[in-house]
This record gives C-alpha cells, sequence and structure tokens, in this order.
C-alpha cells in the first residue's frame, strides 16, 4: 500500500524525511533562534534601564499576552484563508523586523511595545509549525516528528540561550539583537515552501475512525493542557529571571541556560522515540518529578549561604535536571493532545499546546517577579517547585492511558 501523499507537499514527498518536513525544521531553528535569544536578553536589557524585576517580568508577560491572544484565534486562521501557508512566515518576519527598534530605547514602555508586536508574530508560527510537524507525517510517526520539533525548537535553546547571554555581557547586546532579526528572517523565506501538509481527510486507518466531537476533543486534552502550564510558569524562573542573580558570575549564568537548553533537546526527543514505540507518555511522570526536584535545587542555589562558586554549580545541575525533565512533559504533552484529537484537531490541539506553554510562562513571569520581589529568589524558585510537583498525580494519571 503506497503511503498517502500530503496535500500540496512539493514534489508529493511525505514523512519524516520529505522536504517539507526538512524545511519546516530549517525554518523551526532560524524562527526560535529570534525568540530565544531574546527571551532572558529583554528582561535584563530593562533592568540595565533601571526597570524593576517586577518590570522585567512585565516584559515576558507582556510578550506572551500577545502570543496567547493570537494563538486563541489560531484553530480559525489555520482553518481559513490558507492559513497553513502563511502563518509561519508572517509570524517569523513579526518577531524579526522589531527586534532592531530596541537598541533605540531600554525604556520599559518601548520594551513592553516591542515585546508584543513579537508575541503576536511567536503566536503565530509557534503553532503553526507544532501543527505542521503532526501534519506532515503519517499518523504512527507523531511521537518522533513531536520529537523532531522539538530537536529543532531545542536547539537554539542550546546553543543560544546561553550564549546570547554570555555575548550580551561580555561584546553588548546589539550582536545579540541584530543575531535575533537575521536568522527569523531566514526561516520566513524557508517556511514559505513548506505547503499545507496532510488535512483531516488524509488516508489511513486515523481516516477511517470517527472524529472526536468538540466536547470530547476538549476534555482529552484538559490534563496534558494543565500540566504544560503548570511546568510552563516554573520554566520562566529559569528562562527569564536566571541571569539576573547569576550576573555576577557570568560562566554560570550561561552554563545553566546551556544545560537547561540541552536537557530539554535531550529528553524531548527520547520522550517522542519512546512514545511512538510504547504508545504511552512513558516519561511524562519521571519528567515532571525530575523538573520539580531541578526548580528545587536551584532554590537552594539562589538561597543557601554558600559561596557562590558552589552556587553557580547547583544552578547549573538545577537548571539541566529542570530542563531535562521540561523537554520530556514537552513533548509527551503534545503527542498526547495530538493523538486523542485526531487529524481534525491537530490546529486545535497546537494551539491548546502552546496557550499552556506560553500562557505559562506569561503567569510565571508575573507572579515570580512578584515573589521575588516579596520574598527573593531562592522562596520564589522553590514556590515554583511545589506548583511542579503538585502536579505529578494529574501526570500519572495521564501516562496510565494508552494513546
Amino acid at each position: 500500500m503506497n503511503s498517502p501523499v500530503a496535500a500540496g507537499a512539493p514534489g508529493g514527498a511525505t514523512g519524516l524525511r520529505g522536504r517539507p518536513f526538512r524545511l519546516l525544521m530549517a525554518a523551526t531553528v532560524a524562527s526560535f533562534t529570534g525568540y530565544v535569544l531574546m527571551l532572558p536578553l529583554v528582561p535584563l536589557w530593562a533592568v540595565r534601564h533601571g526597570a524593576s524585576e517586577a518590570g522585567a517580568g512585565a516584559a515576558t508577560a507582556v510578550f506572551m499576552g500577545a502570543t496567547v491572544a493570537v494563538q486563541l484565534f489560531m484553530p480559525w486562521l489555520l482553518g481559513r484563508a490558507g492559513g497553513y501557508r502563511w502563518a509561519f512566515p508572517v509570524g517569523a518576519l513579526l518577531i524579526a523586523l522589531p527586534t532592531p527598534l530596541l537598541l533605540l530605547s531600554g525604556g520599559l514602555g518601548p520594551v513592553l511595545a516591542v515585546s508584543a508586536v513579537r508575541g503576536a508574530g511567536f503566536g503565530l508560527f509557534s503553532v503553526a509549525g507544532a501543527a505542521l510537524s503532526a501534519r506532515l507525517v503519517e499518523p504512527r510517526e507523531i511521537g518522533r516528528a513531536a520529537g523532531y520539533y522539538g530537536l529543532a525548537v531545542g536547539l537554539p535553546h542550546v546553543v543560544f540561550l546561553s550564549t546570547g547571554v554570555g555575548v550580551a555581557l561580555q561584546l553588548g547586546f546589539a550582536p545579540a539583537f541584530w543575531t535575533a532579526t537575521l536568522l527569523p528572517l531566514l526561516g520566513a523565506a524557508a517556511s514559505a515552501f513548506i505547503g499545507p501538509g496532510r488535512g483531516a481527510g488524509g488516508g489511513g486507518a486515523a481516516a477511517a475512525a470517527p472524529a472526536p466531537s468538540r466536547r470530547e476533543q476538549a476534555a482529552a486534552m484538559a490534563v496534558p493542557l494543565a500540566l504544560m502550564l503548570a511546568a510552563a510558569a516554573a520554566a520562566s524562573g529559569f528562562l527569564t529571571f536566571l541571569s539576573i542573580p547569576l550576573e555576577r558570575m557570568p560562566w554560570a549564568a550561561a552554563a545553566a541556560l546551556l544545560g537547561y537548553g540541552a536537557g530539554s533537546v535531550a529528553l524531548r526527543w527520547a520522550a517522542g522515540v519512546v512514545s511512538d514505540r510504547t504508545g504511552r507518555p512513558a516519561l511524562l511522570v519521571p519528567g515532571t518529578a525530575a523538573s520539580a526536584a531541578g526548580a528545587a535545587l536551584a532554590a537552594w542555589a539562589l538561597w543557601s549561604p554558600v559561596p557562590d562558586g558552589a552556587a553557580g554549580w547547583l544552578a547549573v545541575a538545577g537548571a539541566t535536571l529542570f530542563g531535562a525533565g521540561f523537554g520530556a512533559a514537552q513533548n509527551d504533552t503534545i503527542t498526547v493532545m495530538f493523538r486523542r484529537g485526531g487529524p481534525g484537531a491537530y490546529g486545535t490541539a497546537s494551539a491548546a499546546w502552546n496557550i499552556g506553554f506560553d500562557g505559562g510562562t506569561g503567569i510565571g513571569a508575573v507572579a515570580l517577579g512578584w515573589a521575588i520581589g516579596a520574598a527573593g529568589y531562592g522562596p520564589a524558585f522553590l514556590g515554583a517547585a511545589a506548583v511542579v510537583l503538585a502536579s505529578v498525580p494529574a501526570a500519572a494519571l495521564t501516562a496510565r492511558t494508552r494513546t
């Protein structure tokens, strides 16, 4: 039996080795670089120009608020007006073009305005990219496709989340800002040739199965969405705030973010492979538990009266452990949502998952910014660990169900 051909795929190529999927991976790496580079730098830039920790958190919150506002409309947009063709390139342009404007002013007002526009762009291409990773492959490949997509998302975290902070602290912010402009422009160019992928009417057993109702889809996605919301809220502590208390130790700030990114990439890929082999989100529970432990370790590093060197290494270990667990949770939650929703709901599942991820990041940035101002970095990170730990029972319930 011949494999079904993805609608609109150039040359009829389909699956993980098809040209459209490879273009998606390239566009994702380039475009996410613009997001990853700026995520810790914008708050640091705002603090350098007089903003408080709450103001720094507001920059991330505004970015994520605009992201979520756009993501709420993404299922509708993707289903109309050729949304799968234009959402990614337009989003990549919106996250790229406003970035150099930050060099004109570091005041909180301009920073928030630029963050809002960039957040809207991120909302477009993050949802479109995740949905396309499922639409461009066969149903039996979804776990690995999500894993490859996770690699493409994670590589910028490994390379640029740490080095961007190091470059900004050592050489200045301008080189990092211009890199965050140029690479998403390349991503926009590559994504213009991907095509829409397979629609809801793709062939195979998945097409023959009855599509879940909207109420059934919402019920099936509710728990994975809540898990992603809790984990992403805790992750905002590492992405938004960790470099600020470690600024006196640039090596530790860079190494912690490097460990976070590397751990996330490795375990997100591993979770995809295991999920396809077992049909279950097998790494969801250990990943959630590891994230809680990593946040607690970071809290110890920032709270206990240990020497700077030891605190730096504790922060690196905590960030690495958290990133590994978070990567596993990311892949398992989105795979569960794709499989439970079915091919007709890939856009809805992608939007819901990204709302959980980005909404959680924004909520976490505000909450942790307030907690840091009220109690300090250590207690705030310990609170983040408690939130993730409380979600372990829900993760265990989700992992028991075959998807």
